[in-house]
């Protein structure tokens, strides 16, 4: 039995999109309408994936994920922003994400995901240090080309890759 996927967003129509969709799908879930109810619940149940939004009052989903990769190193974040833009990405993923979702997202897409973050937490909980080596998965968003670049950047961010470009 895997634990619950952990929703985090300070808005309540996003939180029962999610609510719906993991029901339907069969998926254990936890929702909270801040960082601090989810830290607090944090002591008693920890989660198999979180999906959190960057922006909420109180508490930012980056102080979160900075906070759960501390904890819980191998734990997948998914973190979700209205406001995608490169900063948020390469925040997201310099922080450790497990992916990048930009809002609004078709429902489909973000279950697979969740999905995907499932298997990737339990791959983790059987085998020692397990390597995140899938795909890129396509993210949705308003500018789908704009987003492919911002998470190419954001994967590049935490490389320890030098590329040199001439001006030849």
């Amino acid at each position: 039995m895997t634990k619950p996927v952990w929703i985090i967003d300070d808005d309540r129509s996003i939180r029962w999109v999610f609510e719906k969709a993991l029901q339907r799908e069969s998926i254990a879930f936890s929702s909270y309408a801040s960082v601090s109810e989810a830290e607090a619940a944090l002591e008693l149940n920890p989660p198999q994936v979180v999906v959190s939004d960057i922006h909420m009052p109180g508490g930012s989903g980056l102080d979160l994920l900075q906070q759960l990769t501390v904890r819980f190193p191998k734990l997948p974040v998914i973190i979700m922003t209205a406001y995608s833009d490169l900063e948020s990405a390469v925040a997201a993923f310099q922080g450790g994400a497990f992916e990048y979702l930009p809002k609004p997202f078709d429902v489909d897409h973000a279950i697979e995901l969740i999905r995907r973050a499932i298997d990737e937490s339990m791959r983790v909980d059987d085998a020692v240090d397990a390597v995140h080596l899938e795909g890129v998965p396509e993210i949705l968003g308003q500018a789908p080309a704009m987003q492919e670049v911002f998470r190419a950047i954001g994967r590049l961010s935490q490389s320890h890759t030098t590329v040199l470009i001439t001006g030849e």
